[in-house]
């Protein structure tokens, strides 16, 4: 598999020591950045060029997903989102690694070097990299709508009245957000 990285100055030792582990496991590496060490570099042009080459090799039918990190991860994940076709998801646990693949179907995770320590952040890494996309319908479908406003801003029909007066629970209601 091709993996796409990029980081700022607050990854790229982990960077380093990644891409090192990902080519003894037999991938194939492109770093998009940084090349040295500059503290006042800037994250958003390195992981906005990771996230267009992983839809541009998703697009020719090649075998890809990214990662991206720096300092939290949050950063780099919002730019890598900036780019259409790309689901990037902040990953923290082995639990939210496997998840971005499974649920999201996810082609860019988003890591905090500073977060964890490398073992820990090349676990999450490694399940992301292992887990497929099982393509169950109800993932698909929120998928495919997030897809359908990424091109052409469509949302499903509001299911309140038009009036726009938000709806809000009844606090008495069983509706459990974490049953997803």
């Amino acid at each position: 598999m091709r993996i796409h990285l990029a980081t700022d100055h607050a990854g790229l030792e982990f960077s380093t020591r990644l891409q090192h582990h990902l080519i003894d496991g037999g991938h194939e590496v492109v770093d998009h950045g940084p090349v040295a060490y500059d503290p006042l570099d800037d994250y958003p042009a390195f992981c906005i060029r990771a996230a267009q080459a992983v839809v541009r090799d998703q697009s020719a039918g090649i075998d890809t997903l990214g990662v991206v990190f720096g300092g939290s991860g949050n950063g780099e994940q919002i730019a890598a989102n900036k780019v259409r076709g790309i689901r990037a998801a902040l990953v923290w646990s082995l639990a939210t690694a496997e998840l971005a693949r499974e649920h999201n179907d996810a082609n860019v995770i988003a890591i905090g070097a500073r977060q964890h320590s490398f073992e820990e952040a090349v676990s999450f890494i490694d399940r992301f990299l292992r887990t497929p996309f099982p393509g169950d319908e109800r993932h698909a479908r929120r998928i495919g709508q997030l897809a359908a406003y990424e091109t052409d801003g469509s949302l499903l029909p509001d299911s309140r009245d038009g009036a726009g007066s938000p709806v809000l629970a009844d606090p008495a209601s069983s509706f459990d957000p974490e049953a997803g």
